[in-house]
């Protein structure tokens, strides 16, 4: 246990930015796996939905620093490539 205040104020600020990298990154998988699921049934309109949804949130994940700008952009190339298969 930290026993100095910068410490406990440290530990403070890693719990609660852990906790909001963990969200941010669990729904943006949640959103590319609604992304992948449509794209397997071939259902063209609900793949650009969900594409629609994913891109800013992949985006906004690397913007925080959750993700590198590269993962980011690799991943919404890869997603709009199967989107645009369809």
């Amino acid at each position: 246990m930290a026993n100095h205040k910068s410490a406990l104020k440290r530990n403070k600020q890693n719990t609660v930015r852990n906790a909001r990298n963990t969200h941010i990154r669990s729904t943006m998988r949640t959103y590319v796996k609604q992304v992948r699921e449509a794209v397997a049934t071939g259902d063209a309109e609900a793949a650009k939905l969900a594409m629609e949804k994913a891109m800013p949130y992949i985006d906004k994940a690397a913007s925080k620093g959750v993700i590198h700008k590269a993962t980011a952009s690799r991943k919404i190339s890869r997603l709009a490539k199967l989107v645009n298969a369809l």
